[in-house]
């Protein structure tokens, strides 16, 4: 089988130890329950593949903002709505037809999918 091309391109040397800085930092100054760093870091390498807006119709407002003051970050102004690869979430095909994407977002407009089909990735 053979394997699909990605549009994420890798990070510059520059930018990979940039990242790097950041999460380390952050894995320096947490106190806390491990697996909310963990999920941290991992929002933090997924958004720049996908972009906030998929992150946002996968975690909650809430979910986001820990993630994003264990990090010290803003998702919104670091990265790109979406994101190169983000047509491979399950969820952003739906994206594309929302009326109002912040509706979706709070919970006023349903999406024709449960919570655990939108955190898929193909």
């Amino acid at each position: 089988m053979a394997k699909k091309k990605r549009k994420t391109p890798f990070a510059t040397d520059a930018e990979a130890i940039q990242r790097y800085d950041l999460m380390d930092i952050a894995t320096r100054e947490f106190a806390g329950q491990l697996d909310e760093l963990e999920s941290a870091l991992g929002m933090y390498v997924l958004v720049d593949h996908v972009g906030w807006k998929v992150l946002h119709l996968i975690h909650s407002k809430r979910t986001i903002k820990k993630y994003e003051e264990i990090l010290g970050i803003s998702v919104t102004e670091t990265f790109e709505p979406e994101g190169p690869d983000a047509d491979r979430a399950r969820v952003f095909k739906f994206m594309k037809d929302l009326s109002n994407y912040w509706k979706a977002v709070s919970g006023e407009e349903k999406l024709p999918m449960d919570r655990e089909a939108r955190r898929s990735i193909e």
